[in-house]
């Protein structure tokens, strides 16, 4: 799944790794709420994060959310043009919103949206290409990466 072709830099494989490693440990621990995400801007991870919802009982505390916030911080501006989303996860529509807020005009996630449960999406009949197709191609989105390594994590329970 993707936007137009995308190269991943070796700093973003890196960080996709990480990202996909640190969903992995949570779920092997037991957590329930395992999204990850990371943020790289010129060459360098600049923010990891795990999804917070659970631990604030704040639903926005999402993992790329807590990621984009910690960007800005980290560069000093809300502005983030330039950086990419990493996230275990295809973003839902209110990580892709605040991306496009920030600016981040690249995102890369393991888990597609067509492999996982459905509890994931609140807007079910909206894909990532319709956002994307709604802010004229404004960001490009490269899924699949690694999924392999987490798609267990945000497979749909079996009944029973």
């Amino acid at each position: 799944m993707t936007a137009r072709r995308m190269t991943i830099t070796e700093v973003e494989q890196d960080a996709m790794r990480a990202v996909t490693d640190h969903a992995c440990a949570l779920h092997a621990a037991g957590r329930d709420i395992v999204f990850t995400a990371a943020v790289v801007l010129d060459g360098q991870v600049i923010a990891t994060a795990r999804n917070e919802v659970g631990d604030s009982d704040d639903p926005s505390r999402h993992a790329e959310v807590v990621a984009i916030a910690q960007a800005a911080k980290a560069a000093g501006d809300r502005d983030l043009s330039g950086a990419t989303l990493l996230a275990s996860c295809q973003p839902c529509e209110m990580c892709l919103a605040t991306m496009r807020w920030a600016g981040i005009e690249r995102v890369i996630f393991a888990a597609q949206k067509a492999n996982i449960a459905d509890t994931y999406f609140r807007f079910p009949g909206l894909e990532i290409s319709d956002f994307h197709a709604a802010c004229d191609g404004g960001f490009d989105y490269l899924g699949g990466v690694q999924e392999d390594r987490v798609a267990h994590i945000y497979a749909a329970k079996a009944d029973g």
